[in-house]
Formats: structure tokens, C-alpha cells, sequence
């Protein structure tokens, strides 16, 4: 006999892994991500602009609402 909860279940919905690598979800509901461009040919950069790119950048607006979609697993509170 078949189990009942078994055949209620919707498909499980998959994780963005572009979106997996790149973003860490918050308690807030935000996500964050290091700042690009910060590993390579240094030594042009200024020293404020290296502070600058060593900072972490946070998601916002529409681009959290995406995220959650994209991360369906990465914001549950």
C-alpha cells in the first residue's frame, strides 16, 4: 500500500549553485557576499580602494526577493 505523505509531497525545489557560492544568508533575511575584484594585480590599487573592496557587500531590495527564490533553503527563520 502506498504511503499517503508520500504522495502529497510537491518536488523539492533546487538550490542556484552560482547563487550558493557567492551569497551567505543572514538571521535578518539579507544576504552577504565579498566584494569582487580583490584578489589580483594589487598593486596599481590604491590602499583606500583595497579597503574598500575587502568590505562586505549585503543584499537589497528586489535582489533579496531573488535571492530567496534563487536560495529557497538559505533564508528560513
Amino acid at each position: 500500500m502506498l504511503s499517503t505523505s508520500a504522495v502529497l509531497q510537491y518536488p523539492k525545489l533546487k538550490t542556484h549553485q552560482g547563487a550558493k557560492k557567492r551569497w551567505r544568508s543572514l538571521p535578518s533575511g539579507l544576504f552577504k557576499r565579498p566584494k569582487a575584484g580583490h584578489q589580483h594585480l594589487n598593486t596599481r590599487k590604491s590602499s583606500a580602494r583595497k579597503n574598500a573592496l575587502s568590505q562586505t557587500a549585503y543584499s537589497h531590495g528586489s535582489q533579496t526577493a531573488t535571492l530567496n527564490k534563487l536560495l529557497p533553503y538559505g533564508s528560513r527563520v
